[in-house]
């Protein structure tokens, strides 16, 4: 669709008005009428023109002072401004030009110079709004995350910006020439996914489905996912081609898949194991003695018990996140009777604790909460992962600079192999070998830890102990207040 400028005629005469009205009535243009100065910065304003002609003797505020308005005003500055003025001596002329305007005409004017310099100023800005919009664009592309290539119809690449050059493994300088089509530069790095929807390119798939390019996982990185989508850019010539990172996405929408099996497995465990001892007691209760219902009813008891742990496990995950807010944050000279608490209840006797009194008028930017439940998780996971479940574990806390701690938990446990140590962040992550779903937690622990030292900007990580068996969790907790420098 061609643009349609607009002009805006500021002319206190009706005469006036109707005189240019009618010279530029056949150019295509929309001819927008102001009868006073303010009457003319209010409709510049609304309409950002492409062309004011701008009539100097004019009531409440004349020409030159209007134009002075519009220089003034970033979003109007650089409107282009046509006096009409029946001053014709060298001074008022050259104030005009200094007050900002772009030309000026004398009256009486000669009409087809009218038409012809309009004509050629509202080009010459139509011209600018396309290079600055051009711009904008470059812009855009060059700083945007996705990489862009634009290709023609035999898959030359004609542009890719710098993140299509990173993404293709091509050389950053936008200057250096590419030598190679789109797909055998796509073939060197990635699989094309899936295969047939790859079939029509460089043309849309008839469902336009997306295409995806797909770095396979190895030893040391994970699959790398690129969604493709496609754009014409001149019909059947030219194509526009949209790289974007989407490998997060797939990820989640993989981990959320095996959450939800693992929890389907986790909770209709015990609900057989509930609806098996209920249907024997319906049928048979008659025919029971004492020792086999209550037998029955024991492990029924263990089953609801066992759905009812694994149900507010569940819902303390999805619920992590509210534990990360913290009102005045944990005292971390709480931190040793917490640990305490903690191991009467788990009954672990060998638990010592470390680095408190340095740091007794600190606090992490953590409630009280979810630093409680994040010393339950790990101590849990550190008798759970030991040979007799009996584990010495070292609880230390030291601060690494004005900002963060330390807290390092060290046990005797198990040595955990590369995927282990890799995976035990993950939901639902079983370390044990020969997991069959009936180990008691439901593998929540690490990963609700990570959720919430993630949620209030710490990290996290876990490595054997180089002195013997055992693993060391250790979390990189902000602090609440700033620190002295040590």
């Amino acid at each position: 669709m061609t643009h349609q400028s607009t002009i805006l005629i500021a002319d206190d005469s009706p005469q006036g008005q109707t005189l240019l009205k009618k010279l530029l009535a056949g150019e295509g243009y929309n001819l927008v009428v102001a009868s006073d100065g303010i009457e003319t910065l209010a409709k510049a304003a609304q309409l950002t023109p492409d062309l004011i002609l701008l009539d100097v003797m004019m009531p409440n505020m004349n020409g030159f002072e209007v134009c002075q308005r519009l220089r003034a005003n970033p979003l109007l500055a650089e409107v282009p401004v046509i006096m009409v003025t029946a001053l014709d001596d060298r001074e008022s002329r050259l104030h005009g030009l200094e007050m900002g305007a772009d030309d000026i005409i004398t009256k009486p004017f000669d009409h087809v110079e009218l038409v012809a310099r309009v004509r050629t100023i509202t080009r010459i800005n139509r011209y600018r709004h396309l290079m600055l919009e051009r711009a904008k664009f470059q812009w855009v592309v060059e700083n945007t995350d996705d990489g862009y290539l634009v290709i023609n119809i035999d898959d030359d690449v004609l542009y890719a910006n710098p993140q299509a050059r990173q993404y293709l493994g091509l050389s950053p300088d936008q200057d250096e020439m590419v030598a190679e089509p789109f797909l055998v530069l796509a073939d060197k790095r990635y699989q094309r996914k899936p295969e047939t929807g790859w079939q029509t390119w460089p043309k849309l798939p008839a469902d336009s489905s997306p295409c995806y390019l797909m770095h396979p996982e190895s030893a040391s990185n994970r699959a790398f996912w690129l969604q493709v989508d496609l754009f014409p850019a001149e019909p059947n010539r030219s194509w526009i081609i949209r790289l974007r990172d989407v490998t997060k996405q797939i990820s989640l929408q993989r981990d959320m898949r095996g959450f939800h099996e693992m929890v389907s497995h986790k909770l209709l465990t015990p609900i057989l194991g509930m609806q098996v001892g209920l249907e024997m007691l319906a049928r048979h209760a008659a025919n029971l003695s004492t020792e086999e219902v209550t037998e029955l009813a024991t492990k029924g008891l263990k089953n609801v018990e066992r759905l009812e742990g694994q149900i507010r496990d569940v819902l303390q995950y999805l619920n992590v996140g509210a534990l990360v807010r913290a009102e005045t944050g944990f005292q971390v000279a709480r931190l040793a009777q917490v640990a305490t608490d903690i191991s009467m209840t788990l009954e672990l006797k060998r638990v010592t604790v470390s680095g408190v009194e340095a740091l007794r008028e600190a606090r992490l930017s953590l409630s009280s909460q979810a630093v409680e439940l994040i010393l339950r998780e790990v101590l849990e996971n550190a008798k759970k992962f030991h040979p007799r479940q009996s584990p010495a574990v070292d609880i230390s806390i030291k601060q690494v600079n004005a900002k963060v701690v330390r807290l390092a938990v060290s046990d005797d446990g198990l040595i955990l192999s590369p995927e282990q140590l890799t995976q035990a962040w993950n939901p639902y992550y079983q370390g044990e070998k020969d997991f069959t779903g009936e180990v008691t937690g439901m593998g929540l622990g690490l990963s609700m830890v990570a959720s919430l030292i993630w949620g209030a900007g710490g990290t996290g990580r876990l490595f054997n102990r180089e002195e013997g068996p055992g693993v060391v969790v250790e979390l990189i907790l902000p602090l609440a207040e700033r620190m002295p420098e040590i």
